[in-house]
């Protein structure tokens, strides 16, 4: 038999404990009610450790007066307390910072669920120990079990106390240790009755509400079911990651639909409490139909809710369909769910016999899943509620529906009188359709109620009154108005989804033009004002963009550092209005890369929200929203546009800054390669005439004596030769570089051409041009005003790249005549010419021909760039063809230099 196969860890058990390094370690002393000993343990247990050698500091414990608690304070380092300024005075609150500052071991942090005050790094003290945890520092603290957010309306309903200070779940789940302190409920009874909790006014006051025995074993049998929890997933988690023998049956899953109505948190909180009891994972979902839209305070209703879920550590997703009760099964089947929490229906009275049931089609469908449905308290519903009117702005639709069934009475009575009329109501159908599509479902219902009244009075025998004599008449009057009625609906939601799927045509459209206008802007400044402008007009609301200024071109952005690492890159209104708490919270958002600021768990009370506009690998900035005007947040769909357009704008910046480094290496590339290219080109052409000045010179100085006067002149003439091809070529280098930083100087005079070629001429043959040379000139030819010395270089590039390249037998012609304002100088050769694929490159530096070492400018590439730049520069031009007009070989240079100053051609 072959052998089992190796058991393995668990890859989730394993990127746990990988996520656990590097961060401190989370010890709550939890207790089932204050009074039991929390805080004296905690201090205990601390004194314990710095015995063994621990550095323990005291961020902060709340002593309530107790001296056996401040006697175990006495004798620890305690980091002094920090005021925040709030209403008028400064209220003493635990430093963080100083706490960061001071980095010890361990550091104790009394009350886990502690709110702080406004003005606060965090609103709540779990949230500063968050932070103390991922900076390396282990934190113990206390905590009581009726500040658990799951826990919250049990306490309520066990105690009739409702607590406000609480802390999430997740929070707590944290947790690497849970110990749990605890007293029997006689003895915590008796400390209460001596004063050891509280004053004996408030001790009198908490046993007769709070502290009553049966509160006292229900908090406890709470505290011990939470630990005992705690101590299986720990152990399950270990035994996963060492890869241990189960076994492990698979586990229940639960899943909780939130829905948009003020029974959300309830539902929410019931199935985190019935996942804890059974030990199982839960995820919260919504439904919308497509094209319905809810009202402000349902959205508000239904955004707490999934808020709350994701607090208490639920997987949260949005769905979209039709069929409720068939895409909440079908998502429960696709994601293993073995239960399903909702919410009781808001249905009251006769109506609700009818309606469909979200809770009774579940019951039908399901299979294998089990449904809870959670009750509603009648005092969450008021009659007010039950039976509110249409708000004022609707009052329009009701007068437009009564107008339309009086116009059709009208109509059909004078018609009547003309015409026989066989059926009437299909008039009144006409006055029924116009306010659904206008106006909606209930003005269309209210026009169905006129128009059946106005139909029996003025059309059914006998008329003018509401007696209807025959008995088909009642039948066509009652189908009539179901017909209206079921017409009106039909029409008033076809509206309202019409005006859904127009509102998300047009957002998709305008994100989508968004992105693709981003995609072609070139620069960081762009994509950011274009930004800003676009989250301006979908929110209503001030936007501004903060940046991370690049430490160097090319470069990453720079990490934040200091309180100069952002700048406001632009911003619509163009305004600056970020106090010192709104950049904080920018900071932070930069920084830990969340959301911080209005409506976050971090920051609330800055009036700007901030998005990190998040690139992988680099930290860009933050995109900041302002309130609303009366202090209003963002609901759950703007804030998912908002983070869209966050992760455009990102990518977009991402983009420009690769296209930035992209040039910037490009550039460098180019740069490279042309300094290789120059120094090859300089290292070899210089060497030749050096290698004869050198040769010339060692002879002069060794043999000097021996060499006739002859031969001493000859090596003289040569050096002297040498010496000039030498710096022709420093001439040729240094006119690129001026010709490229536009510093040409250009000393102009009245010049003959004439001589200029002949000299140009003559040079070449002196270095020995073996070619022969043919000058035509034109009679009269003119003076021309140029720089002598820039035209004798522009002539001695030219000629020099017909005789390195013509071939020692060709011919070599040049010609000068007058053309309308130009003199035109050509230059022409019958040697192998200039390839094709050259010639449209052939004045572009470093461009050589194949099979040459060098060109006109001495074998550096330069020679004709440079002919042609200080040709241009004199408002000339030059032009090269291979072969010339009528001939079949060779190649042809023109050069046309302006007669007069300043006649460019």
């Amino acid at each position: 038999m072959s052998a089992d196969p190796p058991l393995r860890a668990s890859p989730d058990a394993l990127i746990a404990a990988a996520e656990r390094e590097g961060r401190g370690s989370l010890r709550i002393f939890l207790g089932a009610a204050p009074g039991v000993g929390k805080t004296y343990a905690m201090l205990q247990a601390a004194k314990a450790a710095r015995t063994d050698g621990t550095d323990v500091v005291v961020g902060l414990v709340e002593t309530h007066g107790r001296a056996e608690t401040e006697a175990m304070v006495a004798g620890l380092e305690t980091i002094a307390k920090k005021g925040v300024p709030y209403r008028g005075r400064l209220v003493p609150e635990f430093d963080v910072d100083a706490a960061l500052a001071r980095r010890p071991a361990l550091l104790l942090v009394d009350e886990y669920a502690h709110s702080n005050v406004p003005g606060s790094r965090h609103p709540k003290r779990w949230q500063d120990v968050r932070d103390l945890l991922a900076a390396g520092i282990d934190v113990w603290t206390t905590l009581n079990i009726q500040h658990v957010e799951s826990l919250n309306d049990v306490v309520q309903r066990i105690t009739g106390v409702r607590v406000r200070e609480t802390v999430p779940d997740t929070a707590l789940e944290k947790a690497d240790e849970i110990i749990l302190v605890d007293l029997p409920s006689d003895e915590l009874l008796k400390r209460l009755a001596d004063g050891k909790i509280y004053v004996e006014d408030t001790a009198q006051r908490a046993i007769q509400s709070f502290f009553k025995p049966g509160n006292l074993r229900a908090l406890r049998e709470l505290a011990l079911r939470r630990v005992a929890a705690h101590v299986d997933t720990d152990l399950l988690e270990r035994m996963q990651g060492g890869a241990i023998q189960g076994p492990w049956a698979a586990g229940e899953k639960i899943l909780v639909c939130v829905g948009p109505n003020r029974n959300a948190e309830r539902v929410v909180r019931q199935a985190k409490r019935l996942a804890d009891l059974m030990d199982a994972p839960f995820m919260a979902v919504t439904i919308e139909r497509p094209g319905v839209a809810v009202t402000a305070a349902a959205r508000r209703w239904l955004d707490a809710g999934m808020h709350l879920a994701e607090s208490l550590g639920a997987e949260t997703r949005s769905l979209v369909a039709d069929d409720f009760p068939a895409e909440l099964l079908r998502t429960a089947r696709f994601e293993n769910v073995t239960q399903i929490v909702i919410g009781q229906s808001r249905g009251h009275g006769f109506w609700q016999r009818w309606r469909r049931n979200l809770a009774d089609a579940l019951t039908r469908q399901a299979r294998g899943i089990a449904i809870h449905i959670v009750t509603t308290e009648e005092a969450d519903v008021s009659p007010a509620a039950r039976f509110a009117l249409p708000p004022l702005g609707e009052l329009k639709g009701y007068a437009v529906a009564a107008l339309c069934v009086a116009f059709v009475t009208l109509v059909g009575h004078g018609l009547s009188g003309v015409i026989a009329l066989p059926n009437m109501s299909m008039f009144y159908l006409i006055a029924v359709i116009v306010p659904a599509f206008r106006f909606g479902v209930w003005p269309a219902v209210f026009a169905s109620a006129l128009a059946f009244f106005a139909y029996n009075f003025f059309f059914i025998a006998p008329t003018l009154s509401f007696t209807v004599a025959r008995p088909h008449e009642v039948v066509t009057l009652l189908i009539f108005f179901a017909v209206a009625a079921a017409m009106s609906a039909l029409a008033g939601q076809t509206r309202e989804q019409a005006k859904a799927t127009v509102r998300l045509t047009r957002a998709t459209r305008r994100l989508y033009e968004f992105t693709r206008r981003l995609s072609a802007l070139p620069g960081e400044q762009e994509v950011a004002d274009a930004a800003v402008t676009e989250v301006h007009a979908a929110t209503g609301r001030a936007t501004v963009i903060l940046l991370v200024p690049l430490t160097n071109a090319g470069k990453d952005r720079a990490v934040p550092g200091g309180g100069d690492d952002l700048a406001v890159a632009a911003a619509w209104p163009p305004e600056d209005r970020l106090d010192t708490a709104s950049m904080t919270a920018a900071h932070w958002a930069l920084q830990h890369d969340e959301n911080a600021g209005a409506s976050t768990g971090t920051l609330p009370s800055a009036p700007w929200l901030f998005v990190p506009l998040r690139v992988p690998g680099r930290r860009v900035g933050v995109l900041g929203v302002e309130r609303g005007p009366g202090g209003e947040t963002l609901d759950k769909e703007a804030m998912v546009l908002i983070e869209t357009l966050a992760e455009q704008t990102a990518a977009a910046l991402a983009r420009t800054a690769l296209s930035t480094e992209v040039a910037t290496a490009r550039t460098a590339a180019e740069t490279e390669r042309v300094r290789n290219i120059l120094l090859a080109s300089i290292s070899h052409d210089f060497r030749t005439p050096l290698a004869s000045v050198l040769g010339a010179a060692t002879s002069l100085l060794d043999y000097g004596d021996q060499i006739s006067e002859a031969g001493r002149r000859d090596l003289l003439v040569q050096m002297r030769e040498e010496a000039e091809h030498l710096d022709a070529m420093v001439r040729n280098l240094l006119s690129m570089t001026r010709l490229e930083a536009g510093g040409l100087d250009i000393r102009r005079d009245w010049l003959d051409i004439e001589e200029a070629v002949h000299r140009a001429v003559a040079l070449a043959r002196k270095r020995g041009a073996p070619q022969h040379f043919g000058v035509t000139i034109a009679p009269d030819l003119p003076l021309v005003f140029a720089d002598q010395n820039l035209v004798d270089q522009v002539l001695a590039n030219v000629i020099g790249n017909a005789v390195r390249h013509a071939g020692p037998a060709a011919d070599v012609e040049l010609s000068v005549g007058v053309r309308g304002e130009a003199v035109e100088i050509r230059i022409d050769d019958d040697g192998p010419g200039i390839p094709a694929s050259l010639l449209p490159h052939v004045f572009e530096k470093f461009v050589r021909a194949a099979a040459s070492g060098a060109d006109g400018g001495e074998g550096s590439g330069l020679g004709l760039a440079i002919t042609k730049g200080i040709v241009e520069a004199h408002g000339g031009s030059v032009v090269a063809a291979s072969p010339p007009a009528g001939k079949d070989r060779g190649a042809s240079f023109l050069i046309r230099l302006p007669l007069t100053q300043g006649t460019p051609l």
